[in-house]
């Protein structure tokens, strides 16, 4: 399929390899660590020739992990940001037909937000700041006045939580586990403490099908509407006024990012609707000849999976059209079939 759209592709700005090295580390394997090395510092490049290898049409590039939520002190966080948009976007100002990234909607240009979860705050980082909480409120305000997506991503667990959790666990790291169980956490925290119902209009995506969340729908919901919870039920708290699958076919977006599974995505879309789902690779920490050999070389069983070519068109493509509001790019008109 020609003129694909991908949405959670990482980079990192000239200058940090040694913090490559070390996210490299934790998530590559080692023999294959020098293409990331390669392909996690490149935009123009290599990035730009696989895709058009490979039928990508647009990509909306973003800053690796963990991104300015890793940085506890709020002005050098600040500084960070401005920095780091300035940079991207004097990387991409000759592809701007091909490539975006995070922030700056209206300064910049840029079709969103990217949040790494959790904000580190405090000494040594160890306050941890969720987006779920009240204090976030003029966040949301302002993301739905300019009407565009927040990409909640996973980060790198806490030390606190890798030394109680993933100290014995360490395989566990990352894409496996502790990953999805980061971003579910911080998802089910903006359904349940009431962000939508404050924000309808607020719009957030999420990747890798779902992180888990999409399998435990029934079970969620069942205790979120039928379950007398007596903790929740303690005067002061808030819950969601609606269902979960409310939420999802209201607010949040599933991309297909690291998750090339055929039978997961015919699962996700019989829950939430086809046009919840957005296809992505999740490049470089996963690659795009992987993602889109899966998306191309399996395309006959992934349209009977969903309803159909028009349905298939919609997720590598149309959906993420619509949602990020863009107009003509490389092959977006291309015939799918």
């Amino acid at each position: 399929m020609l003129g694909k759209i991908v949405l959670e592709e990482a980079y990192e700005r000239a200058g940090k390899e040694e913090k490559s090295k070390a996210e490299a580390s934790l998530y590559i394997a080692p023999e294959d660590r020098a293409r990331y090395m390669r392909q996690i510092h490149d935009i123009n490049g290599e990035r730009l020739r696989l895709s058009n290898a490979h039928g990508i049409g647009y990509t909306i590039v973003s800053l690796t992990v963990p991104g300015i939520q890793g940085i506890s002190d709020k002005a050098s966080a600040e500084k960070a940001a401005f920095e780091t948009n300035n940079w991207a976007a004097e990387q991409i100002k000759n592809n701007r037909d091909r490539m975006e990234l995070r922030r700056c909607v209206q300064e910049l240009g840029f079709h969103g937000a990217l949040l790494c979860d959790f904000q580190h705050a405090g000494p040594n980082g160890e306050t941890y700041l969720y987006y779920d909480q009240p204090a976030y409120d003029e966040f949301w305000k302002v993301l739905t006045e300019l009407d565009v997506p927040l990409y909640l991503h996973p980060a790198a667990p806490s030390d606190v939580v890798l030394e109680k959790l993933y100290a014995q666990r360490q395989n566990l790291i990352g894409p496996p586990l502790s990953f999805a169980n980061g971003v579910s956490l911080h998802t089910l925290g903006l359904i349940s403490n009431g962000v939508f119902d404050r924000f309808p209009t607020a719009k957030v995506i999420i990747g890798h099908q779902g992180e888990h969340i999409p399998f435990d729908f029934w079970r969620i919901n069942h205790w979120f509407e039928d379950v007398k919870r007596p903790i929740a039920d303690e005067e002061g708290r808030v819950m969601a006024k609606k269902t979960i699958y409310d939420y999802f076919k209201q607010n949040i977006w599933i991309t297909t990012s690291g998750h090339f599974s055929t039978a997961t995505l015919k699962y996700v879309v019989n829950e939430i609707g086809v046009d919840r789902i957005l296809f992505s690779v999740d490049y470089p920490y996963e690659t795009i000849e992987n993602g889109c050999g899966w998306w191309d070389n399996d395309a006959k069983a992934i349209q009977e999976a969903v309803g159909g070519v028009d349905n298939y068109r919609l997720i590598g493509r149309d959906n993420a059209k619509q949602l990020l509001k863009l107009g003509s790019f490389h092959d977006s008109d291309a015939p799918v079939n």
